[in-house]
């Protein structure tokens, strides 16, 4: 049975853990602790391993949804978890200090499953961010992958419709990408 895993990742306050419990069939497996880093991010607790979630997929196949601490000291984390990972679902929060500057952090601390893999961007609480965020998100995106044609979301990651989009779109990508690969060899 092959593995599907996606990877959601971004910074703290991005709405990962709620994207994973909006999308996942099953009870999201959390490692939540009590925040202390206010200035980041002000909100109770953060994740601090991963969140674990799960789609089916037929009878026999699973989606495997993991979300990535957002905190760079839990970098350990994010090295693990895209090794396996076929794709990686990029959320940004509008309303950080300089929502652009931390696409291009996490693009690169992403780079190899960005390269590899399947990739979409999606950016939370845009109603509250610079009105031309996600363009200016996209030009940031392209200029790092300019061989990649990435999409990116304005998106609300607790609405299902909305994170089921950018998941139907991160599969497709996911398949041209495998796609792509088979006609090159």
């Amino acid at each position: 049975m092959p593995e599907h895993v996606i990877l959601f990742a971004g910074p703290m306050g991005a709405g990962k853990t709620t994207a994973i419990r909006t999308l996942s069939e099953i009870d999201v497996v959390s490692t939540e602790a009590a925040n202390t880093d206010r200035l980041q991010a002000d909100k109770d607790t953060t994740t601090v391993a991963l969140d674990y979630g799960e789609i089916a997929v037929g009878l026999d196949d699973k989606i495997r949804l993991y979300g990535v601490p957002g905190q760079s000291r839990f970098d350990f984390m994010w090295t693990i978890l895209q090794q396996r990972a076929m794709g990686l679902m990029l959320l940004i929060h509008a309303d950080a200090p300089n929502p652009v500057v931390a696409v291009g952090d996490q693009l690169g601390a992403f780079l190899d499953l960005a390269n590899r893999g399947g990739l979409v961007i999606g950016i939370t609480r845009s109603e509250l961010g610079p009105r031309d965020v996600v363009d200016r998100v996209r030009t940031v995106a392209s200029a790092l992958l300019p061989e990649r044609s990435i999409p990116v979301f304005a998106v609300d990651a607790r609405d299902y419709e909305q994170m089921r989009t950018m998941l139907m779109a991160l599969i497709s990508d996911v398949e041209e990408r495998a796609e792509m690969m088979r006609a090159s060899r």
